[in-house]
């Protein structure tokens, strides 16, 4: 499936201000798009109950998130010169690179993978060691969806 970054990025103004993260998907009765950010320890739902649209005004957007079956989708901003921490996920993530440069790489069992942002989407196994890291002077954005 080819994806339109352009049709994202236009829609993804219609997003309120965030710092590093914000969902595009909720839970029924929960309006919060900072709900279900970061540690999903910090709130009582499950990763599969994360598939209502949170934004109306993305119709492109949330077309492609149920086209994919993904849940407790958000869309990440990683800051210049930062990364995450090398961790493990629950299940596998889906990836749809919407900003990135050669300077931007996924760490994955200690093997290095670029994936740029070109259309396609990346199935990753994030239940092995894995970490990301921006080490270039712009924000690396990728919207980063679970699948089971």
């Amino acid at each position: 499936m080819k994806i339109s970054i352009n049709k994202i990025l236009k829609e993804l103004e219609f997003l309120p201000e965030y710092d590093t993260q914000i969902s595009l998907q909720g839970v029924e009765g929960q309006t919060d798009p900072f709900y279900g950010t970061g540690k999903l320890a910090d709130c009582k739902h499950k990763e599969s109950e994360f598939i209502h649209p949170l934004f109306a005004e993305l119709k492109y957007t949330n077309k492609v998130l149920s086209d994919l079956g993904m849940c407790r989708t958000r869309l990440l901003k990683l800051k210049p010169f930062h990364c995450y921490s090398y961790h493990r996920d629950a299940s596998k993530r889906i990836h749809i690179p919407i900003i990135t440069n050669e300077r931007c790489m996924f760490i994955i069992d200690d093997e290095v993978h670029r994936y740029p942002a070109d259309g396609n989407s990346y199935l990753l196994d994030t239940t092995k060691p894995h970490t990301a890291i921006n080490g270039s002077y712009e924000d690396r954005y990728h919207i980063v969806g679970c699948v089971h």
